[in-house]
């Protein structure tokens, strides 16, 4: 959303908060965990954001059938573990003329919930937008008093509707044209800037900043909400908390927790959630590493300092990078080349708007508690060395095609090197073109990828045969190539045992045993260079790229412009139980939920009508072929989840026995 003209700005001195009233929110998407049936299903959520140090999870939500389970869940789980949480209401659903009675019953049934965050005796409540809101009605019908904290703008907000705000939440955190579209020539607004106007418009009243470390999405004519668009995050995780820490506001939240639908998610893949399409740039692109990069940040931030630097308590390189060079040509197989809804000038053809506005290069940043020297090999290009300070510090790599390995050294001796899972690549991944981020974090953590449930749109207008499972999930150490700062050379010798555990390596090698060694020539410079300095001590409702595909198989695709919506828990007609195999033949092989049919329906349609089985009555199909891609039966079938009717029987039998069994539509081995 805009933010207003970059001429409205009056920068003013921005006077840092006193630690000790400081809280960390994020944000998370309540409309995509449809399928979540126990307070359980949050508890790993819950446990990862407090060891980081996030004080609540700012829930957003919209008007779906199940909002209130899954708040009660939530709230539920928030208690069990310790959290707190709060309602961000999303305008996206909610009217901001008609809706301020709702609003206020809905912060009424949760407001002596245990885990419902308060500021003294006052319920905390937020919004994504709703500008115009009558916040007295809101107030009355809560039946307590209301700290009231929302997305509103400083340009659509006079000062007598002011006077009923109490802080305010700023949600644009990426840099823009200040028109929510990539920054153009002549036209850029910085989240910095961002800060300066909401601080300005707030005066004393407390400031949320938005810290968000990514942006990209890439939806086509598949969804009702087609948009296809980036902000150029690039080294912002980094340079954001930075500011933070000399900004010091009172509060800040983090954009977002489990939105992927935008790519900007921190929390892990696994998080048990939907899918509406974007697991086509998800899979396989873990955000892991930004977790461990924030810890230190968020504890120095609540601690009131300035500087990371004292709250850096192991060595860690953290780094990131796109899957492919941003001039890959996908347009013969990119699923946004045809015509799509686009009422707000969201969607673009192709390569997403702002591409252009990224640059091709590996993000590496250095946690370290002693200066050390960090070397990097990306792919096709020289290896390059650098002087890294005590710290964290940030660095630009020129991004090559290959594997993109990593190395920490002091005195002439590696200390701890790795390999990274995901190779860059000049083939676009499943036919699309993918400007998410791959994190990974040096020593190797591994990671799960996305859940069984999290792959329901995966075929979805696909034009290439790619198959919805994760690679990388639960890949272990393997050998890395040995660097030698001194000569600048670096061998690989491939096999199946282990790496030493001095080296703590990342890679997990497939192949025989060989030996290759890779370029010689070495890049070597100081940390004066061209980089990012160290510290000093100054969704909306969101509506997996495989690395396995190495030919590209056109599918004969019709595009279908119906609208696919977050599950809900109702039952239609009903469809025979399917073979227990997939056929080879000419049958179905895209598809998705029917026309009037429940929007439970949508992932067991995507899935199945791809291999073949789209029973008529709950499922359409889009177009025939070939099965898009060969999934064995692994396990016995399921029937329908309780309370649901035959509807859901065929396809609950066809989907489970081959590994898709969403919770909320089906139960397995029944």
């Amino acid at each position: 959303m805009p933010l207003g003209t970059l001429d409205s700005l009056d920068v003013e001195e921005l006077v840092p908060r006193a630690a000790s009233d400081r809280l960390v929110f994020a944000h998370f998407m309540v409309g995509i965990v449809a399928g979540r049936t126990s307070a359980a299903d949050y508890d790993d959520d819950m446990k990862r954001a407090k060891a980081l140090g996030i004080d609540a999870f700012a829930l957003n939500v919209g008007t779906d059938s199940y909002t209130e389970a899954q708040l009660n869940l939530a709230y539920q789980s928030a208690a069990n573990n310790g959290m707190k949480v709060f309602i961000s209401f999303d305008f996206n659903w909610f009217n901001s003329y008609s809706s301020a009675a709702a609003v206020g019953q809905w912060i009424n049934k949760y407001k002596d919930k245990p885990a419902q965050l308060k500021i003294g005796s006052r319920v905390f409540a937020s919004s994504f937008v709703g500008d115009g809101l009558d916040v007295g009605t809101v107030k009355s019908n809560a039946g307590a008093d209301v700290f009231w904290a929302p997305n509103y703008h400083p340009h659509k907000t006079d000062a007598s509707a002011l006077g009923n705000v109490d802080a305010a939440f700023n949600w644009m955190a990426w840099p823009s044209n200040g028109q929510n579209k990539a920054p153009t020539p002549g036209a850029l607004l910085t989240v910095h800037e961002g800060d300066t106007l909401y601080k300005n418009w707030l005066g004393s009243k407390p400031y949320i900043a938005p810290v968000s470390p990514w942006f990209s999405t890439h939806y086509g004519p598949e969804v009702s909400y087609s948009k296809n668009w980036i902000f150029p995050a690039e080294l912002q995780w980094y340079n954001r908390w930075n500011e933070i820490l000399t900004l010091g506001p009172q509060y800040i939240e983090i954009i977002t927790w489990n939105d992927y639908g935008e790519s900007h998610y921190i929390g892990p893949l696994s998080s048990p959630h939907g899918d509406d399409g974007n697991s086509k740039w998800v899979n396989d692109m873990p955000h892991d590493g930004w977790l461990d990069m924030a810890k230190p940040f968020i504890a120095a931030f609540k601690a009131g300092a300035t500087t990371v630097n004292n709250y850096i308590t192991d060595d860690q390189l953290v780094y990131w990078y796109r899957p492919t060079p941003k001039n890959i040509n996908c347009d013969a197989t990119d699923t946004t080349m045809a015509d799509a809804n686009n009422p707000n000038g969201d969607y673009f053809k192709g390569r997403p708007n702002g591409y252009d506005t990224v640059e091709d290069v590996v993000f590496v940043v250095s946690l370290l508690k002693t200066a050390g020297q960090v070397t990097v090999i990306s792919g096709d290009k020289s290896p390059v060395t650098y002087d890294a300070p005590a710290g964290a510090y940030a660095k630009k790599i020129p991004m090559g095609v290959g594997k993109q390995a990593f190395y920490i050294s002091r005195g002439g001796s590696t200390v701890v090197s790795g390999t990274s899972l995901r190779d860059v690549s000049n083939t676009c991944p499943c036919g699309i073109y993918n400007f998410n981020a791959y994190v990974g974090v040096l020593p190797f953590q591994p990671f799960k990828g996305l859940g069984s449930g999290s792959y329901g749109g995966f075929t979805t207008n696909l034009k290439v045969a790619c198959s919805p499972t994760p690679t990388l999930n639960g890949l272990v150490a393997g050998p890395t190539p040995t660097y030698n700062p001194n000569t600048g050379s670096a061998t690989t010798t491939s096999s199946s045992s282990s790496s030493s555990s001095s080296t703590r390596s990342t890679t997990s090698t497939r192949s025989s045993s060989s030996t290759s060694t890779m370029k010689p020539t070495t890049t070597t410079t100081s940390s004066s260079s061209s980089t990012s300095k160290p510290t000093s001590s100054r969704s909306s409702t969101s509506k997996p790229t495989s690395t396995s595909t190495s030919t590209i198989k056109l599918l004969s695709t019709t595009i279908s412009t119906s609208t696919t919506k977050p599950p809900t828990t109702s039952s239609s007609s009903t469809s025979k139980p399917a073979t227990t195999t997939t056929s080879a033949a000419n049958g179905c092989n895209s598809g998705t939920v029917a026309d009037g049919e429940s929007g439970n329906y949508t992932g067991l349609c995507q899935f199945s009508c791809a291999l073949g089985y789209c029973p008529p009555g709950p499922c359409k199909c889009f177009s025939t072929g070939p099965p898009a891609w060969n999934q064995a039966v692994v396990a016995a079938g399921g029937c329908p989840a309780p309370g649901l009717g035959d509807g859901y029987r065929g396809l609950c039998s066809f989907t489970c026995g081959r590994g898709y069994c969403p919770a909320g539509a089906c139960q397995p081995n029944c």
